[in-house]
């Protein structure tokens, strides 16, 4: 695989034309991976496109901002905040995790600091008491943001179907390419076209590479 190829398609396609040092090193260590064990090219793409939108772009392992706004938090946890509560809790990141994600998830109460304890980390985000458990590093969450462990994380999860049962195989084949669906193996289908054309444009660089 040539490499320099590879980033010079990306950085026009996906990077706006320029690459920072640890968005590069972070694509690397992706790379380096995969070519340690191959598979098949359109996995990695959708890999690279999870990361690359998890990430908010970075390609580095990143710990989960929840310093929502009231109108922020009522967007993404409506289920878990009126208005009132909402208000209450805005810009306080810690609260905000501690009850967005108490009782669920293998997390104890609000009280308890476990959503806080298990926010999102990692280049996939992973969230809760249970999913740190399955990585064995319940008991050092922080683990998620060392770059191998985030690797491996990512491909474990995305390959054997650790995080929704849902697997890669299931959507790219012999006989499928599904990348619109492939976001339920993460998340159901949050911004699931998005994430889609970021997945093409990481194959399509992956294809001018080889």
């Amino acid at each position: 695989m040539d490499h320099a190829k590879f980033f010079a398609a990306v950085r026009t396609s996906l990077f706006g034309g320029q690459l920072s040092t640890n968005q590069v090193k972070g694509m690397e260590a992706i790379l380096g991976a995969w070519q340690v064990r191959p598979f098949d090219n359109r996995w990695l793409a959708y890999m690279l496109a999870t990361a690359y939108h998890e990430t908010d772009n970075t390609m580095c392992a990143v710990v989960e901002n929840l310093n929502y706004s009231a109108s922020g938090l009522l967007a993404t946890f409506h289920k878990y905040f009126t208005a009132k509560q909402a208000a209450d809790y805005a810009r306080q990141p810690q609260r905000i995790a501690n009850r967005a994600y108490a009782n669920r998830m293998g997390n104890d109460s609000e009280a308890s600091g476990d959503g806080w304890r298990y926010r999102g980390r990692g280049l996939v985000q992973i969230t809760g008491h249970d999913n740190y458990l399955k990585y064995g590093i319940a008991a050092d969450p922080d683990m998620a943001l060392d770059p191998l462990k985030a690797i491996q994380i990512l491909f474990d999860g995305m390959i054997n179907g650790l995080f929704t049962g849902r697997r890669l195989d299931g959507y790219f084949s012999a006989t499928a390419t599904d990348w619109v669906g492939a976001r339920k193996i993460i998340n159901g289908t949050d911004r699931a076209v998005e994430i889609a054309g970021y997945a093409k444009k990481f194959a399509a660089a992956l294809e001018a590479a080889r």
